[in-house]
């Protein structure tokens, strides 16, 4: 080992001489590189390595680079690359492929290697590294997608990207982001070679040795590739995406319109169709001398969202399904809460939509937010009632519909919640008990209140009866004070089920009294540890801190670590030994 370390380093010694030849390092700073970097690669030979002495390396190998850039524009030296730099970004490039040899199922570190070359400029390496990766890591999309990229971005080279991306669809022949990715690769090389075009014709030089063939000029190559696409993989949304990307380039209208025929003629039957075709018309181009005054833009606007919608109901003839009906209540609601003064779509459409949807489960809160919106509360509250009468087991219809009465002030709200406790599934219902308790305390009187607590505490679910415990001993001290909550404490201390959250929060309301009582806060932490103290390490260390405070007193805190050590259970008790052993020692 030591024979390969002692070679490695006399490796070097031609690089490090250059440096302090010119100027660049001292040589008392040569004699520091050659030391870190024996010891370094001492780590690498051992018989068991670690991934983090390899990364080490590297880091040290790249700060030196570093080091060496800024000294150089220091001293505005810039010879001697070859000499100097080249020899380093050699063995970074080599300790990268020792780790990653090792190491094949860290993509990270394959990434790693990536950037490096990126940022050093040794770009004919990074192919040699996308191509080791992907033999090992075919199953990743994103990496053959990041090959090609680098090959078209980096080494401007469209041919190894193309066949980098059909090598991927034999991998993965269903992948939407490959193909987009290699659709939106072919529109950049046409873009590329009419730019080529176009500054040769500039400069009236001859094309006669340059090949510009009118088909790969007008994207034919990218409409190959959609059609392939669009053969394997036949839905709407994936079709639309592709017609977004060529939307980007400026020569591609005629291969737009061929993929909105083929989305008007093959994919009517899909919602997405629908509402990509309705939202095109808000992007129509309207006509120049109207736009000139804020009444012709309104206008423009109004026309504009009078097309959609009649798009959309031209789509709910066709297709009147619930997808489709909740694009248009998406639309309307989009429209709506937009500053805009047509009040036909606010009023007319937008109301008239809610009614005309009720046999589909379009989104309730989009439903409401629209009626709320238009100012029809009756409306609102009557869509609510019939939701509750539809999906009257759904906690979270229940909720916002309660929400939505509540708001409106509008029907008997205390019956409702009754309803939907009876009505839902009781180990669901702990969301509507806890809306039920905001509305009692803010709307009814503490007796009402009370009784709603005191209902919630019968309850056989124990989430439910822990958190109106909780809740219960909180709302009585905000209403009674300290001897209510107490009263409250000492009623519900033996009903199970109980939460270790009820007995700090007593806790907390006895150190909030001006003189709290040390006797009462032991028989909380002592009532509270007869529930949790098996598995509960925190709550026996707040126990030792509070007789370490200025009420208790520090020696009942050996009699304390005692009995944890004695009740703590499995791993809970190695826990509180290194707790306790840094609260012991200051640090925690």
């Amino acid at each position: 080992m030591a024979e390969i370390v002692q070679q490695r380093i006399e490796e070097r010694i031609p690089e490090l001489e250059q440096l302090e030849r010119v100027g660049l390092f001292t040589k008392k700073e040569v004699k520091s590189i050659i030391k870190r970097a024996t010891a370094l690669e001492y780590k690498l030979h051992r018989l068991i390595v670690n991934k983090e002495d390899f990364i080490a390396y590297i880091q040290y190998e790249i700060n030196v680079l570093e080091l060496i850039k800024k000294r150089r524009v220091h001293i505005h030296y810039q010879f001697k690359r070859e000499e100097i730099e080249f020899p380093i970004i050699h063995r970074i490039n080599s300790i990268f492929r020792r780790a990653t040899n090792k190491w094949k199922d860290d993509v990270q570190l394959w990434l790693s290697h990536v950037a490096f070359c990126k940022k050093w400029a040794t770009k004919g390496q990074i192919s040699k590294v996308f191509s080791a990766m992907l033999a090992i890591h075919p199953d990743k999309p994103a990496l053959w997608i990041m090959a090609a990229k680098s090959e078209l971005e980096d080494r401007n080279s469209s041919e190894s990207a193309r066949h980098l991306f059909l090598r991927a669809l034999r991998f993965h022949p269903n992948n939407k982001k490959v193909y987009k990715e290699y659709f939106r690769m072919e529109l950049l090389h046409c873009e590329k070679l009419r730019k080529q075009k176009e500054e040769l014709e500039k400069a009236e030089m001859d094309l006669g040795e340059y090949e510009f063939a009118p088909e790969i000029l007008n994207g034919k190559l990218a409409e190959v590739v959609y059609k392939d696409a669009t053969g394997k993989i036949k839905e709407a949304e994936f079709v639309i995406s592709l017609l977004n990307i060529a939307a980007i380039f400026d020569f591609t209208k005629e291969l737009q319109d061929s993929i909105l025929q083929d989305l008007q003629t093959n994919y009517t039957e899909d919602s997405f169709t629908w509402d990509f075709m309705a939202k095109r018309e808000l992007e129509a181009p309207g006509a120049g001398a109207e736009l000139q005054s804020a009444k012709g833009r309104a206008s423009d606007i109004n026309r504009r969202e009078e097309r959609c919608c009649q798009v959309y109901e031209e789509g709910i003839k066709s297709l009147n399904t619930e997808p489709m009906w909740t694009c248009y209540v998406a639309f309307c609601l989009e429209r709506v809460k937009r500053k805009t003064n047509v009040q036909e779509l606010k009023e007319k459409k937008a109301i008239t939509l809610v009614y005309g949807n009720s046999q589909h489960d379009v989104p309730l809160c989009d439903q409401l937010q629209i009626l709320l919106s238009s100012g029809d509360a009756e409306g609102a509250a009557s869509v609510a009632m019939a939701a509750t009468q539809r999906f009257s087991q759904s906690v979270s219809v229940w909720s916002l519909s309660l929400q939505t009465l509540i708001q409106l002030g509008s029907g008997d709200v205390s019956r409702l919640f009754q309803d939907a406790l009876t009505l839902v599934n009781p180990k669901e219902s702990l969301p509507l008990w806890q809306q039920q308790v905001q509305w009692s305390m803010a709307n009814q009187s503490p007796e009402e209140t009370e009784a709603v607590f005191k209902r919630g505490l019968l309850s056989a679910v124990a989430a439910v009866a822990m958190e109106m415990k909780q809740r219960y001993l909180d709302w009585s001290y905000h209403t009674g004070g300290y001897k209510k909550a107490r009263k409250t404490f000492t009623s519900l201390q033996e009903n199970r089920p109980l939460s270790k959250a009820f007995f700090t929060r007593m806790i907390e309301i006895e150190k909030e009294q001006e003189t709290p009582k040390m006797n009462y806060l032991r028989d909380y932490y002592e009532r509270a540890l007869q529930e949790f103290g098996t598995s509960d390490d925190d709550l026996w260390l707040q126990y030792i801190q509070e007789e370490l405070g200025p009420l208790g007193q520090p020696e009942n805190c050996g009699k304390i670590h005692w009995r944890a050590m004695k009740f703590l259970e499995g791993e809970s008790v190695q826990r509180f030994t290194s707790k306790y052993t840094l609260h012991q020692t200051g640090h925690l």
